[in-house]
């Protein structure tokens, strides 16, 4: 499941001046955006209605509405429309919010023209995931299910498999847990379900269907084919992940204009990979013809990610005159993303951060870095925490709760890869896990932009933590480090129980470079409290230090300038 992709044709529509002059500053940083003229304002409206896949008009919400009304069809396909008033202090998500990407564009349009994004659609009033945003097909009584979400009345969670959702409200509880039947049911399955007034229907990518083909087949008997296979299987095609097929078929058009129409994509395989699968209906006629004694079964199991151990095939490989179709299930991953937070300030934090947090239904990490996201996570968010030392716990437990199905976020300061949590995740993540990295802000990048330009030309980073690392490694590090005349950075520095490590470390750096040399201490970089102090190698005195600081010690050609730190990108200084 994805956030929703930013409309690839936006029409921007203005009737003055002014409205023209926000135009411009929206076409000036989107290429895809372009402003639609015309006879009158209603022709202008009109064109970026029928010709693009959202709209933005620099006009009253009335007068928009009562031009756009007689054009409206449905939710599913007309274009986005966002309503910017004179002064640009609004931007309106007038239409499509959910299914159309307005809300998103909105918040867009508003972050490019300093304008306040107005968005009314009720999940997103009372932070709650709308199901048509959750990135796969939803069927139907969405908005009935929806609002009995938003009302707190009992929704029951039927799944076939725990697959990664984020965050739900404490009142849709899985089956089992005080449940009944009569009332409003979420269900998330690839099967084909008798539908009525109280229940949605989420449809996961579950499905792959493999297909052969002939030279030439017809797409419409490929498209036959497959919907007569999937429906005799009670399966439902919203559910298809991607067509697959061997590599020769790449190119046949049959096969790829029926993924086109079903807006699913076509993955091929070598017929060497394909042979290695075991399938029920090995052909020595199609082996000698491509290579491999199965296209459609092998190619399904094999699916999108070449995991056949992952897959089961629902139904063998059936054919029609040229083509032949094969459907397998593919089991649910668990989603962890590994989440860097930043330095700790909030505008430090990345929108990619802030999404994957609020796609989380599992968020695990150090008590004192969850009290600074709290205030992101959606309603229903499992919050896992513990304190100093538990890094090793804190990642088996993200793991555990990823390889259970669920969609986890494991948080870490600075950069989630750097002193932080993504090794430890990584070393037990398996395959049955989908990992997404989330780089942040590390401490060292705020600290160097606070103390100027030190990290200009090379560095290294070392921690003087022996906690993990035995000192006599951190020393060999530390003087090659000073025998390479790196610029280097020390993380965790110093604490009340290591207190001589930095002095050691700063006497092998002072071998080797002159006692002028520039160092900068940043303490709590963007956080309360934040101090930066500037010494020498010859001046630092290792007190103003602690486990809170990031120490940078310049190489031999930082200078100070105007009581910044400054290392040369490789260039001679100007005399």
């Amino acid at each position: 499941m994805t956030d929703q992709n930013p409309p690839a044709r936006i029409g921007l529509v203005a009737a003055t001046a002014a409205g023209r002059r926000h135009a411009d500053t929206v076409t000036a940083a989107w290429p895809h955006a372009r402003l639609i003229e015309g006879e009158s304002v209603a022709d202008a409206l009109g064109s970026a209605w029928a010709e693009c896949d959202a709209v933005v008009a620099f006009l009253a919400t009335g007068a928009v509405v009562r031009i756009l009304a007689p054009l409206l069809d449905d939710k599913r396909t007309d274009p986005a429309v966002v309503v910017v008033d004179e002064a640009a202090r609004h931007a309106v998500a007038l239409l499509g919010g959910h299914a159309g990407g307005g809300n998103a564009l909105a918040e867009a349009v508003g972050a490019l023209l300093d304008a306040r994004p107005v968005i009314t659609t009720a999940t997103d009033a009372v932070d709650l995931p709308g199901l048509d945003t959750l990135g796969w097909p939803v069927q139907g009584a969405v908005a009935a299910v929806s609002r009995a979400i938003l009302d707190g009345e009992p929704v029951r969670l039927v799944a076939d498999a725990d697959w990664p959702l984020p965050a739900l409200p404490p009142n849709v509880r899985p089956a089992g847990e005080d449940t009944t039947d009569d009332g409003y049911r979420l269900l998330v399955t690839d099967r084909v379900v008798p539908l009525d007034e109280r229940i949605a229907v989420l449809r996961p990518p579950s499905l792959v269907a493999g297909v052969g083909a002939s030279r030439g087949v017809p797409a419409a008997e490929v498209a036959e084919l497959l919907h007569r296979v999937l429906a005799e299987a009670g399966l439902d095609p919203a559910s298809l992940r991607c067509l697959a097929s061997a590599d020769v078929k790449a190119d046949e058009a049959g096969i790829r204009s029926t993924a086109d129409a079903l807006g699913v994509p076509l993955v091929t395989w070598p017929a060497t990979r394909l042979a290695a699968v075991d399938v029920p209906h090995p052909s020595e006629v199609v082996r000698a013809a491509v290579g491999t004694p199965s296209v459609a079964e092998a190619a399904a199991l094999l699916g999108p990610d070449g995991r056949a151990d992952d897959a089961t095939l629902l139904v063998g490989k059936t054919a029609s005159a040229m083509a032949t179709v094969a459907v397998a299930r593919h089991a649910p991953r668990g989603r962890l993303a590994v989440v860097g937070l930043g330095p700790g300030a909030a505008d430090l934090r990345t929108p990619r951060a802030v999404a994957e947090l609020r796609r989380a239904a599992v968020v695990v990490g150090l008590d004192q870095y969850l009290d600074q996201v709290r205030d992101v996570l959606r309603p229903g968010t499992r919050v896992l925490s513990s304190g100093l030392g538990a890094e090793e716990a804190r990642a088996r437990a993200a793991v555990a709760e990823a390889a259970a199905g669920r969609a986890v976020a494991l948080v870490g300061s600075g950069d989630a890869g750097v002193y932080a949590m993504a090794s430890p995740a990584l070393e037990y993540a398996d395959e049955r896990i989908d990992v997404v990295g989330v780089p942040g802000v590390t401490a060292a990048l705020a600290a160097g932009a606070l103390l100027g330009a030190p990290l200009g030309h090379d560095h290294a980073y070392v921690s003087l933590s022996d906690l993990h690392t035995p000192w006599e490694v951190i020393e060999r590090r530390v003087t090659a480090a000073a025998e390479g005349d790196f610029v280097t950075l020390f993380y965790n520095p110093r604490s009340r129980a290591r207190d001589w490590q930095l002095g050691k470390a700063l006497g092998i750096l002072a071998a080797h470079r002159p006692p002028h040399t520039p160092v900068g201490v940043v303490r709590n970089a963007s956080r309360p409290g934040e101090r930066v102090h500037l010494a020498t190698l010859a001046t630092l005195d290792p007190g103003v230090v602690d486990m809170y600081s990031v120490v940078v010690v310049g190489s031999s050609d930082t200078r100070m300038v105007a009581r910044r730190m400054v290392t040369p990108r490789g260039y001679r200084w100007r005399s």
